[in-house]
């Protein structure tokens, strides 16, 4: 999700501006989601590499996650949202760890949609610590891992590979996000900053996606051949 200072600065207003305008954004792609009965939405909030910014952004983008963790999870509870936070969470402070805690037992049960906000998440440090995880099953295995073997332990286990990946606001670059997962995902990216998002700019991701084909490996008379069997 990015763009929310550009779009801030172009309307020269302070930064955190745009981080607010992108939280309602947020909800309005989690109504998108809901109401096109898709399953699993997984947001790029907050990157490892973003503790580099200016300490007063940093630390206005925590306080940001505490306010919507403690306005928010009603609402993604009563439509029928689980929420789940992935990433290296030990550096947050105490407070902000226990409401993720709390919102992700709260909304456990949920089905409709499934909301992963990555936060301090990096995909180099998803592969570490899940190989770190997998040696410790089996300490006396030496070679021979499999894929199978490590999948279990990344932090995206629960869910399926993504079929789509959208990136705003103009770069063209995955940026150190699910680089398991994103194997062959289709990337869509965009000029639109993140905080002029809307519906119509996911729908136009959508679209594009619906027109491509994907093939895993396989050729495109092979497909037509499955289909048609």
């Amino acid at each position: 999700m990015d763009g929310n200072g550009r779009w801030a600065k172009k309307r020269f207003l302070p930064r955190v501006a745009g981080h607010v305008k992108g939280v309602e954004l947020v909800r309005e792609m989690v109504r998108a989601c809901l109401e096109r009965g898709i399953q699993y939405l997984t947001l790029f909030a907050f990157s490892s590499e973003n503790w580099r910014r200016p300490q007063e952004e940093v630390s206005l983008l925590m306080q940001l996650f505490v306010k919507a963790l403690e306005q928010e999870v009603e609402k993604l509870d009563r439509n029928g949202v689980r929420l789940r936070v992935i990433g290296d969470l030990c550096r947050f402070e105490p407070r902000l760890q226990d409401l993720i805690r709390q919102a992700e037992a709260k909304t456990a049960g949920n089905t409709r949609l499934d909301l992963t906000i990555a936060a301090n998440y990096g995909g180099r440090w998803d592969i570490m610590q899940a190989t770190n995880r997998m040696l410790i099953t089996r300490p006396e295995k030496r070679e021979g891992w499999e894929e199978a073997d490590l999948e279990p332990h990344l932090s995206m286990s629960f869910a399926p590979e993504p079929d789509l990946f959208i990136r705003t606001g103009g770069e063209q670059r995955i940026s150190n996000f699910l680089l398991w997962q994103l194997a062959y995902t289709e990337l869509y990216f965009t000029t639109t900053l993140w905080p002029d998002f809307d519906t119509a700019e996911f729908e136009k991701a959508i679209a594009s996606f619906q027109q491509r084909e994907r093939r895993f490996g396989r050729t495109s008379e092979q497909l037509v051949g499955k289909t048609d069997a």
